[in-house]
């Protein structure tokens, strides 16, 4: 990223802090959320590795987390960019889980891990950023792991980054909900 984006992606950070702050994005405890968070889940369990190790990239406050059994996973590291959704995700205490504050731009894994959820994230990565971003995180996979891509609609720029030889989709769900301009893209994927 050039000076300018490096600008615009602090500004967007100091913008969700203030959102997050304001409580702007309790909304997504709500209803119209519920199927895109089971979803996940259901594609967690029903193509990662029994008792896995996630990690919830744009996890805000740990919903994903809080809505997650903790006997149903290892370990759960929840990474976001905003420091105050992350403030409230460590607020909450849950079982088995670490939160931390980082750049999707610059997060380098420590580990490796069995799933790896882009949580609404992957279409605010800058453009010249999302291929290596995306080749980050499937190292940072457990042979037999999985990654799966959750967008809002349609995600323009986002899709076709995931179609590669190196991926192989074996999931994809639409979540819609009773408004027509609401609705998930979820697509699951293993290395080739």
């Amino acid at each position: 990223m050039n000076i300018i984006d490096k600008f615009h992606n602090w500004r967007r950070k100091q913008r969700w802090n203030r959102q997050y702050k304001s409580g702007r994005w309790k909304n997504l405890r709500g209803d119209k959320e519920r199927g895109r968070y089971k979803t996940i889940i259901d594609f967690i369990n029903k193509h990662g590795n029994g008792n896995p190790s996630v990690l919830d990239l744009g996890c805000g406050e740990g919903i994903l987390c809080e809505r997650m059994k903790s006997e149903s996973y290892s370990e759960f590291i929840g990474m976001d960019f905003s420091s105050e959704s992350i403030k409230q995700a460590v607020e909450k205490n849950l079982e088995k889980a670490v939160f931390k504050v980082a750049d999707l731009h610059y997060f380098k894994p420590e580990q490796k891990y069995d799933v790896i959820v882009f949580n609404e994230a992957f279409y605010y990565v800058h453009i010249s950023e999302k291929a290596k971003v995306l080749q980050t995180m499937m190292n940072a996979l457990n042979d037999n792991g999985i990654i799966i891509n959750s967008i809002y609609r349609e995600g323009a720029g986002s899709w076709e980054y995931f179609e590669i030889d190196a991926l192989q989709q074996i999931d994809f769900k639409t979540v819609t909900t009773s408004e027509a301009k609401t609705y998930w893209k979820i697509g699951v994927y293993k290395k080739s």
